[in-house]
């Protein structure tokens, strides 16, 4: 990746007027995934309630649900039904809540506030908010296995792989362990650029692709939409950087300013913000290129992608 990025013209973000109608839809989206994922999630009156209620406070506090939201407009490419895209969509849900869990822990990134209320950690406490991030990873291979994701076992076992591979040490959690490595650390963007693909962009990935799956779509589309979903997950991570320097505390719901703080390698610490802005649009646009092969079909999934530059929490 290039370091040298130019400042001399500024990049062409969409406002957020332009970006109203994904975030209306996403709205909407909100209150069925929330459904789907209180039906999936486990409650109990017993001796491990306080698991249960821990999961259930993490998955369900008014999360954004972007991941579940861009599997449903890749699967609705395909045309494949809502009870399959919601299970998979809540399955990545649960995978994201749980990174989101240990990364708030205090031996990694030390946050007290999540979604504008206090971490999991501090709601209950380090131990119960480790087991329940551990729970809510093995319970998403549970609902895609089942048979009420798909009738098809290929399918099944193709997306069980599938969010492994993007959820372990080759994907998020390999980004996390880099993530922690580069604190403090003299590191190029080109480094920064895998750390981020890797700990955002590899659920992104995964959430388009699973679309393509569901849909049984041939190799070639499943290999696009996983390509366009690393690269806008790229994209949300250099947003996320940005909204650390210029964001809103109330908006974001967490601590701002925490990345130059704990040294943390981000495009805005290696290119600034305005290099940082330039390689978002950049890196979009090169996403949006890789939907050309569906078409009109996937101009929902193009608006997506111009709402993640557009966000400001």
């Amino acid at each position: 990746m290039n370091n040298a990025v130019s400042s001399a013209v500024a990049p062409e973000i969409p406002t957020d007027a332009s970006a109203a109608p994904v975030k209306a839809a996403l709205g909407a989206f909100g209150g069925t995934m929330a459904a789907t994922l209180d039906s999936l999630l486990p409650q109990s009156d017993g001796p491990e309630s306080k698991l249960f209620d821990a999961m259930r406070y993490s998955a369900l506090g008014s999360g954004k649900f972007i991941r579940p939201y861009i599997l449903r407009t890749a699967a609705s490419i395909f045309d494949v039904p809502e009870t399959q895209y919601l299970r998979a969509g809540a399955a990545v849900e649960m995978v994201h809540a749980y990174s989101l869990i240990h990364d708030d822990l205090p031996a990694m990134d030390d946050d007290d506030m999540r979604r504008g209320r206090p971490s999991c950690h501090i709601e209950f406490d380090e131990a119960t908010a480790i087991l329940a991030g551990d729970a809510l990873l093995t319970l998403s291979f549970e609902v895609l296995a089942s048979v009420a994701t798909h009738p098809d076992p290929q399918v099944r076992a193709d997306l069980v792989m599938a969010l492994a591979a993007r959820s372990g040490g080759a994907g998020m959690v390999g980004g996390q362990m880099i993530d922690l490595e580069s604190e403090h650390a003299a590191v190029d963007a080109a480094l920064i650029a895998r750390l981020e693909t890797m700990k955002t962009g590899a659920l992104i990935a995964f959430s388009s692709a699973a679309g393509g799956v569901l849909g049984r779509a041939g190799e070639d589309a499943v290999n696009m939409l996983e390509t366009f979903g690393f690269e806008l997950g790229l994209a949300f991570q250099i947003t996320d950087d940005l909204l650390d320097v210029e964001g809103d505390e109330d908006d974001v719901g967490k601590k701002v300013g925490k990345d130059a703080e704990a040294g943390k390698a981000t495009f805005v610490s290696a290119l600034g913000v305005d290099g940082a802005r330039h390689e978002a649009r950049r890196v979009t646009d090169r996403a949006l290129s890789r939907l050309d092969m569906f078409g009109e079909r996937a101009d929902e999934l193009r608006s997506v992608a111009e709402f993640v530059l557009a966000r400001n929490n």
